[in-house]
């Protein structure tokens, strides 16, 4: 038994089934993470394309918002062009009339001239003829008594023929003279009222461009207190609000003491700060303001009424013109052009307080400043 059992040959099959399940479970959990990774990654994938999509409508919203920003900003240029060229064709029509203006200003001065000297020449032309009357009148009245005269003598009678024959030969000149002059008279009479005509076109051509020149004036003006206006203002909030800064009417006052020590007309160290403060904000507006704005800085100096009598400031004239020169050589330092720059001392006879206090004398001591125009 022992032997037959022993003969018996070995069974692989049980083996070759458990290598085969396990090789099976293996290839379904390799095929089940397969499947598992191919999931992830196509939804890996799927994200991707819709945030790619994404980010393609977002790049086409970026491009058509910048092809609208590029549009706008070229119709600006372009309305940006066409004002300038407005601008530059006023200008240029300002000046041509003001052009106009002179030349019709010329013409008419020519023309009262002209009708001036006609009249003087008409004015002797009518002595001319009353001369040539009375001597008419003379020479028919010598004819007349040449001609009684043949009658009474006989023996003058060939030289009284004689002579009335050269009395009337010269009346006849004088006649055919006096039609030549009345004639010219005639053509200086018409020239004078033709002269007349042409005048009064030119005084309507003339009062029609003073008007547009007067509204061209008007223009500057309000122009220039528009920025009159923005100077005060920007120059308020600069030096904020200060009691001894003020607005009076059309003039931006300083009192004295913030730019100045008593009886000195050297710049403070404050005022230094102030007066560069005010030299920056009107070179910032002087930028935007047109070229050919006649503008001036105007720079008065005042005082009160207590007299000074130094070897520097005989008067408070000096004084209020030196420090007002002393502003207006500070901001040229500064940088404004001279050409924009004026003083004045009043000394103190534009006060603005009456009394004799020493609050009216504190008033009265000060700077003003007006944007005005030459």
């Amino acid at each position: 038994m022992a032997r037959l059992a022993r003969r018996r040959p070995l069974d692989f099959w049980p083996g070759f089934v458990d290598a085969l399940a396990s090789l099976l479970m293996v290839m379904v959990f390799v095929i089940l993470i397969f499947v598992i990774g191919q999931f992830v990654l196509a939804d890996a994938v799927s994200g991707r394309d819709r945030a790619l999509a994404q980010l393609e409508a977002d790049l086409a919203t970026l491009a058509r918002t910048l092809s609208l920003e590029q549009s706008a900003r070229q119709r600006a240029e372009a309305e940006v062009g066409e004002l300038s060229a407005s601008l530059s064709a006023a200008r240029r029509e300002s000046e041509a009339r003001g052009n106009e203006l002179l030349a019709a200003r010329d013409e008419l001065h020519a023309a009262q001239d002209e009708a001036r000297s006609r009249r003087e020449e008409a004015t002797r032309i009518v002595a001319d003829i009353e001369a040539l009357q009375r001597l008419k009148t003379e020479l028919e009245a010598e004819a007349a008594r040449l001609a009684s005269a043949l009658d009474t003598s006989e023996r003058g009678l060939k030289e009284h023929k004689e002579m009335s024959a050269a009395a009337i030969a010269q009346v006849e000149l004088l006649n055919r003279q006096l039609a030549a002059v009345r004639e010219q008279l005639e053509q200086l009479n018409a020239a004078l009222d033709a002269a007349k005509l042409a005048a009064k076109d030119k005084d309507l051509k003339l009062e029609e461009l003073g008007r547009e020149l007067n509204l061209a004036l008007a223009g500057r003006v309000k122009e220039l207190a528009r920025y009159r206006s923005e100077f005060f203002g920007r120059l308020q909030e600069v030096l904020g609000k200060r009691k001894d800064v003020q607005i009076v009417g059309d003039r931006f006052v300083f009192s004295s003491e913030v730019l100045f020590a008593s009886a000195s007309d050297e710049v403070s160290a404050d005022g230094m700060v102030q007066l560069t403060r005010l030299a920056e904000t009107l070179k910032t507006l002087s930028a935007d303001m047109p070229k050919d704005l006649p503008w001036v800085l105007q720079v008065d100096g005042h005082t009160d009424r207590r007299p000074i009598a130094t070897a520097r400031f005989p008067s408070n004239w000096e004084l209020s013109t030196a420090r007002a020169l002393a502003i207006v050589k500070f901001l040229r330092g500064q940088g404004i052009p001279p050409e924009r720059l004026a003083a004045t001392g009043y000394g103190e006879f534009h006060p603005l307080d009456a009394r004799s206090t020493e609050e009216a004398y504190t008033r009265n001591r000060r700077i003003e400043l007006k944007l005005t125009s030459r």
